[in-house]
């Protein structure tokens, strides 16, 4: 995920309405996120300010195909959080709970967890897709097992092969 699809992601905002803020066209919000136009820095973060976010580099190991996989579905468990809200955070809740009699291991992960699913929505699609090192952490005990249909699930994978 590059960092405007991120930022579109972490506000739930369409490529339109992030142009619009941004005061740029939706034909370049596209191609940044298509990967035919390469954002400056100074636009990532002029982009990233008018919606409200403040943008930091990140120097990380680059992810894995796993890794950028586990990223790439999560995008589709935050667009579906965003619609549906409260129904997704009670099986989340409940994933938390069921994942903690099963792997006590994990227990600072699923109490981290537990702390971010009572935040707002945008604070949660933050930490679900944060790309840096804690965040793949995150993701390897994801209480968001389940929330997708299996052809959600499915579209999710083959957008990433895509």
């Amino acid at each position: 995920m590059n960092p405007v699809q991120f930022i579109r992601a972490v506000v739930g905002m369409t490529q339109r309405q992030l142009a619009d803020a941004a005061e740029t066209s939706q034909p370049t919000v596209a191609a940044y996120e298509a990967g035919t136009k390469s954002p400056t820095w100074r636009t990532v973060e002029r982009m990233a300010r008018s919606v409200g976010l403040a943008c930091y580099p990140l120097v990380t190991a680059p992810l894995t195909r796993d890794q950028a996989r586990s990223l790439a579905l999560h995008g589709a468990i935050a667009r579906e959080l965003r619609a549906q809200g409260g129904e997704f955070l009670e099986i989340a809740r409940r994933n938390i709970s069921r994942m903690r009699s099963l792997n006590p291991h994990a227990s600072p992960l699923l109490d981290e967890w537990e702390r971010i699913i009572e935040g707002t929505a945008d604070q949660i699609v933050a930490r679900m897709l944060d790309p840096s090192e804690h965040g793949r952490d995150l993701r390897q005990v994801t209480p968001f097992a389940g929330v997708l249909s299996p052809a959600q699930r499915a579209a999710a994978y083959e957008s990433f092969e895509d």
